[in-house]
């Protein structure tokens, strides 16, 4: 007489799914991640919601994932350096140039900030939307625009750059508030460079250069057919 498994096929998937979670945790810890509110976020967001179908398999590692529009989804190590550096609390409010598939927005939307996001390819802006709302990611709005050119009046207390630019745009940098924080790629020989300007209380910008990203260059303008 056969015996029944002592798991069931669906306890074992959800077993082998926390196990994978718990690695790519340590793996970013591993790799200097220790912020444990960031941590938490990037535990709880899941990202193979936001990764390509067909991809989806690779979700919890630490790589860059091909997307639709000749874009990439950046990896989760990256997106941690840049969220670390950028200083997220509750309440600010977060202007997001690039949505890609929209889990960057996810993840600061989990750790309460308000984002507006601009993305230059409407395909990849509705999905992104629907993404966020197969998570329930609330304080997300999506817009289809130039983020580059910055036609918005509004002013923001943190702006990420998801991409590498060889130069930051006064456009940008003049959204931000006193006290605010921009960060993002610097697209210099080699390896773009992380790089953090803040707006000081007396209006002045301060500039630091961290090390070098793997992320994928800005591209200026809106898509025309994509």
């Amino acid at each position: 007489m056969s015996q029944e498994p002592f798991f069931s096929e669906a306890e074992s998937r959800s077993e082998q799914e926390a196990i994978g979670v718990a690695s790519f945790i340590l793996s970013l810890r591993a790799k200097g991640i220790r912020d444990t509110a960031l941590l938490r976020a990037m535990e709880l967001v899941p990202r193979d919601v936001f990764a390509p179908r067909r991809f989806r398999d690779l979700s919890r590692t630490d790589v860059a994932l091909p997307l639709p529009c000749g874009q990439t989804m950046t990896a989760p190590g990256t997106v941690a350096t840049m969220l670390l550096a950028l200083g997220l609390a509750p309440g600010q409010r977060i202007l997001e140039i690039g949505t890609g598939t929209g889990y960057v927005s996810a993840l600061m939307a989990h750790r309460g900030a308000d984002v507006t996001t601009v993305e230059r390819f409407n395909t990849l802006a509705e999905s992104a939307r629907q993404h966020l709302n197969i998570v329930e990611a609330g304080r997300v709005r999506v817009e289809v625009g130039d983020g580059l050119a910055a036609r918005v009046r509004d002013r923001f207390d943190r702006i990420l750059l998801n991409g590498a630019w060889p130069d930051i745009p006064a456009t940008l940098t003049s959204l931000l508030g006193a006290g605010g924080r921009l960060v993002g790629a610097l697209a210099e020989e080699g390896a773009p460079r992380l790089v953090q300007i803040d707006r000081l209380q007396d209006g002045e910008f301060s500039r630091n250069l961290g090390g070098p990203l793997r992320i994928s260059r800005l591209v200026a303008g809106i898509a025309a057919t994509l």
